[in-house]
């Protein structure tokens, strides 16, 4: 599965993404240990692969990590500072977005998709 990244607004840091089946999970995937992570530069159209993906239902978070500490800061402990993008480009109101709204297909065949990176500040 080859995800590319658009809309990313500079080359700091890494571009961290997850890919979960456990819509509890969702977005972080920490509380699943069978969750997928992938870790690359930040360019401005980062490619992302996902290997040995078996079919099924999964969802995907991104975080451009600007300053690569590990984790989403926020500005006020609530706005995200850096950026973030989502499967099916699910949107953003008033926190994540739910599995439901991210969650795809997955089959036998090698899949592409691209994903928005969004920024709030």
């Amino acid at each position: 599965m080859e995800i590319s990244v658009t809309n990313i607004r500079s080359t700091k840091g890494v571009v961290r993404a997850c890919l979960t089946k456990q819509k509890q999970s969702f977005p972080n995937c920490r509380k699943d240990p069978n969750a997928l992570r992938v870790v690359v530069p930040a360019t401005k159209n980062a490619k992302i692969r996902f290997t040995g993906v078996a079919p099924g239902s999964y969802a995907i978070a991104l975080l451009h990590d600007e300053n690569d500490n590990g984790k989403a800061d926020r500005a006020l402990g609530m706005m995200p500072k850096e950026g973030f993008g989502f499967s099916r480009d699910a949107k953003v109101r008033m926190g994540p977005p739910k599995y439901k709204d991210a969650v795809f297909e997955h089959g036998t065949a090698n899949q592409a998709m691209t994903i928005k990176m969004r920024y709030m500040l």
